[in-house]
């Protein structure tokens, strides 16, 4: 199934952008039929991204997008599109690298073992005591961290949650919590869009399956959870956690998101959004140049 409803946008750039304004703008995005104060979500173009307040997005350019912009309470403030084909691979502008202190690196190090606990036989690999880490800044107050030119995570805002970079999920897979989506969903993912539920909860699809000991440590800081031996994550994963996107038929992640409706929700309800998209395969994060 695919991983978003299907729309088609057929009027010229500034055109949809004003139909798509009036069709939106101060309503909320809800599972029921439209009606005058709400818009049903399976009624968006199958292009679309939902951008929350605050949210970490991505700056790479996708044709005919469309982006649906909340306020705090839920209501749309206004949309966009992107309607020109660009001349240029999608690219980000960083700042120089920054080298950090020492007592940032061990906050950083705490935090990234809290939210990744099964990192913990590997952090000394990841951020060697004795390496440097460095910081370098991006668009939308973006942080991104580094050590020897290797990117490793990312943050928004300098308080946000530690997001791992797709080059450090793809050394050790292991040890982050994932979802697969079914081969249709690969090709909406790969340009940004939403992660629907259907592209998760269909055959080719896969959420957690929690076992009985999930979370019970097996060492101190590591609890008892990973992939079982079909690959479905041991535990429900809550809205708000990083969660990393394979795909059906692929041995690699190809995303990394945040979820913005947990996994046991996703199962009840069978639709809606499921993961803002942080970095994919192929975004400007991707082929950033760190040397």
């Amino acid at each position: 199934m695919p991983l978003v409803v299907p729309g088609i946008m057929t009027n010229s750039g500034g055109d949809k952008t004003e139909e798509w304004t009036n069709k939106l703008v101060g309503k909320k995005l809800s599972d029921e039929p439209s009606n005058e104060t709400t818009f049903c979500k399976t009624e968006l173009p199958q292009q679309t991204r939902v951008v929350e307040p605050g949210m970490m997005v991505t700056k790479d350019h996708v044709p005919d997008r469309l982006n649906v912009h909340l306020k705090e309470d839920g209501t749309v403030s206004h949309v966009s599109h992107a309607n020109h084909t660009p001349r240029n691979p999608p690219s980000l502008t960083a700042s120089p690298k920054q080298k950090l202190k020492s007592s940032i690196q061990r906050s950083l190090r705490n935090s990234l073992l809290t939210t990744y606990p099964l990192l913990t036989p590997y952090i000394d690999e990841i951020l060697p005591k004795k390496a440097s880490l460095d910081q370098v800044k991006l668009p939308d107050r973006v942080s991104l961290f580094v050590i020897e030119g290797r990117p490793l995570f990312f943050q928004q805002d300098n308080n946000g949650v530690l997001v791992p970079h797709l080059r450090l999920v793809h050394r050790f897979p292991q040890a982050f919590p994932t979802v697969r989506i079914d081969r249709g969903a690969i090709r909406f993912v790969l340009s940004g869009a939403t992660l629907m539920a259907p592209g998760l909860t269909s055959k080719g699809g896969r959420l957690p399956v929690p076992t009985e000991r999930a979370g019970e440590p097996v060492a101190e800081g590591v609890p008892n959870e990973g992939v079982d031996e079909d690959g479905h994550w041991s535990r429900e994963l809550e809205k708000g956690e990083p969660v990393v996107v394979m795909a059906e038929g692929k041995e690699e992640a190809c995303a990394v998101g945040v979820l913005v409706a947990g996994t046991k929700e996703v199962k009840e309800k069978g639709k809606g959004p499921v993961i803002e998209e942080a970095h994919f395969l192929g975004d400007g994060l991707w082929n950033l140049g760190l040397e």
